[in-house]
């Protein structure tokens, strides 16, 4: 019995290294990323950060002063989203302030209905001047693609590979019993 524990242990083991090694690694598998760092727009040094999944992706606008400077208080910012490849017109959505981590943030969900690469406008707009950034990202499917299937089928055929295992077993000592009596 202890052997079987040791081999099903091996044999785990195995099969999750195998499985990390083959699946694709995509950035936005995870917590989001930044696509602009630390960069003066307009009365403003920003960095966008982002989770570009297809159906809703999300964007998040960390905002800081210059030095000796402030925030505008009338600060607006949008955030324009557009297929490089040119097939939709930019989308523009508006990204709401959220001060609860001590920091001032925007948040807005944009929408992705591909999977393939996209220019990201930047766009802060106050009554200090204005200003743009632009980047680009690639919107990926959430999850794992494809490996979803076999991801989530792996435990169900462990099972069932156990349990056919053990049936034939059964079987096998059946069979030598009724051979030796």
């Amino acid at each position: 019995m202890r052997t079987n524990l040791q081999n099903l242990g091996r044999v785990s083991a195995w099969s999750a290294f195998v499985l990390c090694v083959l699946l694709p690694a995509r950035a936005h598998n995870g917590p989001p990323f930044p696509i602009i760092e630390n960069q003066k727009v307009g009365p403003c040094v920003v960095s966008l950060w982002t989770h570009p999944d297809v159906g809703t992706g999300t964007f998040f606008v960390l905002v800081d002063p210059l030095p000796g400077g402030k925030i505008p208080d009338d600060l607006k910012i949008g955030i324009g989203v557009q297929p490089e490849s040119g097939r939709l017109h930019e989308v523009v959505y508006t990204a709401a302030r959220d001060d609860t981590r001590g920091q001032i943030e925007y948040k807005t969900l944009a929408e992705f209905d591909r999977d393939e690469f996209w220019r990201i406008r930047l766009v802060l707009q106050s009554s200090q001047g204005s200003g743009e950034a632009l980047s680009r990202v690639e919107a990926t499917p959430p999850g794992f693609g494809r490996w979803d299937l076999l991801l989530y089928l792996l435990p169900f055929l462990a099972v069932a590979f156990l349990w056919l295992r053990g049936i034939t077993r059964t079987r096998r000592r059946r069979n030598k019993k009724l051979q030796v009596a």
